[in-house]
């Protein structure tokens, strides 16, 4: 082999050699604050006295092995991916009312231009008891409110870059994940995992009551939606990692932010999946569908929030589930990323 061969051989290898240990760094970075959850099979579905029609019947489902964040998206994670793709969320782009009023009874008429301007859903405390059966009573179409300005235009994530991400839709949650080389959790994987191994817990954290675990999750204590006496330490979110994680590493699978899962929501899935003796890695159904919104498409959400407790919504419950419309945003929903042992 002549001198300039050996030379443009060598060259080449080296490419070789680098070009696999970069893809090897990528694809290490990708499990930074990822732990290995192993597949298994649960029994899905209700296990307490609080549990909710949509919660049944309990049936057999497996999960294969994946790697879940250790915790939310961030405020700085989500403020990375911005920087690096100069991504709009949903919030912040004005409605689109052809999309909305598909959403609306047939024949409402057009709102003001003003009234599609940016904006979300923020929470406000109520002066005193009211109904819980009305939510317009605490909850405000705000505008400016975004993941950058959580209530609105006058505030900041400055000293919150390490809360979760909030007032992103199910459309930014999945361009996230597909950004950071991941995917969101099915219902059944995000279940599954914040069971943490342990046999039908009812939390996260197990079956210690949530009126007893103030210092286990960030929930309302107090009286919702006017008292909140924060026995947990913080009124709204908290930083990520701030109570202790469950037995398979992961924190805040009870309260703090909802988590937006992959699939769609239907009240029916699980009378569907429970004709099959087990269910084998499902990703919910074909067809959103919410008997009492049933113009809505929905996305599951799970976990709960800072807003839950036992006279509300129950949220925190490891069988809770819980649907929005998937181009909404709120000052209480965020997510996290899973990723597959084979990409």
């Amino acid at each position: 082999m002549k001198f300039y061969q050996k030379i443009i051989f060598a060259s080449i290898f080296l490419l070789f050699i680098n070009c696999n240990n970069s893809n090897k760094d990528i694809n290490n970075s990708k499990l930074t604050d990822m732990v290995l959850i192993p597949g298994g099979t649960y029994n899905r579905g209700g296990n307490s006295h609080q549990s909710r029609p949509n919660e049944f019947p309990i049936h057999k489902v497996k999960v294969d092995s994946f790697y879940m964040d250790i915790h939310e998206v961030t405020n700085q994670q989500f403020l990375d991916f911005v920087n690096a793709t100069g991504y709009i969320t949903t919030a912040e782009k004005p409605l689109n009312w052809n999309e909305l009023k598909k959403q609306l009874p047939k024949n409402t008429p057009k709102p003001s231009n003003e009234f599609l301007l940016p904006g979300s859903l923020v929470f406000t405390k109520t002066e005193g008891p009211v109904s819980l059966l009305n939510e317009s009573q605490w909850w405000s179409w705000v505008q400016g409110a975004n993941w950058k300005h959580p209530e609105g235009p006058n505030s900041d994530i400055k000293n919150k870059m390490n809360h979760p991400v909030i007032h992103v839709s199910w459309y930014d949650a999945f361009e996230y994940a597909k950004w950071a080389g991941k995917r969101l959790p099915t219902e059944a994987e995000w279940e599954y995992a914040a069971r943490g191994g342990n046999k039908n817990p009812i939390y996260p954290w197990g079956n210690d009551l949530i009126k007893n675990s103030s210092k286990k999750a960030n929930f309302w204590q107090g009286n919702f939606p006017y008292l909140n006496t924060i026995e947990d330490g913080f009124e709204y979110s908290s930083p990520v990692k701030s109570y202790d994680p469950n037995n398979y590493g992961l924190y805040d699978l009870g309260g703090n932010v909802w988590e937006w899962c992959y699939d769609l929501y239907n009240e029916n899935t699980y009378k569907m999946e429970s004709k099959k003796d087990l269910c084998i890695n499902p990703k919910g159904p074909k067809i959103s569908y919410d008997s009492n919104e049933p113009l809505l498409v929905k996305r599951v959400i799970r976990g709960g929030s800072f807003l839950c407790n036992d006279s509300y919504c129950t949220g925190y419950r490891v069988s809770r589930r819980m649907s929005t419309s998937e181009d909404t945003g709120l000052n209480h929903t965020g997510f996290r990323c899973v990723k597959s042992l084979d990409g």
